[in-house]
């Protein structure tokens, strides 16, 4: 039996000292949240990077949800009034030899808005450039 990962590791600036203490429990609301709504509860770690107090480390030891990882950077985005551009990679791996799993992607938010300014799928990328089409029409 193969088992399926999704793996990231990333770093968020909120700014201050402050922020970063508050993001804890933003975290930590979020996994409450995800468990009154009968959701598994939030799938990544969290840790202020030692030495610099004002960066998150967004990370995930066994495998991780990529949308809640974005969710959370909206809520600290809205909630420190961040700006700028934010983005992460992630990693699709499996744990064993298997066709089409594999693969990755990026992902890319306009913290002051929320909004996606551009993503991107390793495997959805190839097979349309192998099918002859433009990735990017």
């Amino acid at each position: 039996m193969a088992n399926y990962f999704t793996h990231f590791s990333c770093l968020l600036d909120v700014g201050s000292p402050e922020n970063a203490a508050r993001a804890l429990d933003l975290y930590a609301g979020l996994s409450e949240e995800a468990a009154d709504d009968d959701f598994p509860p939030t799938r990544f770690g969290l840790a202020i990077q030692p030495g610099e107090g004002t960066h998150l480390w967004i990370y995930v030891d066994d495998t991780g949800d990529l949308e809640d990882v974005i969710t959370f950077v909206k809520r600290c985005a809205a909630e420190f009034g961040l700006t700028g551009r934010w983005g992460f990679q992630y990693s699709h791996t499996c744990s064993r030899p298997r066709i089409d799993a594999f693969g990755g992607g990026a992902h890319v938010l306009d913290l002051a808005t929320g909004e996606t300014v551009d993503w991107i799928v390793t495997d959805e990328w190839l097979s349309i450039v192998l099918d002859g089409g433009d990735p990017h029409a």
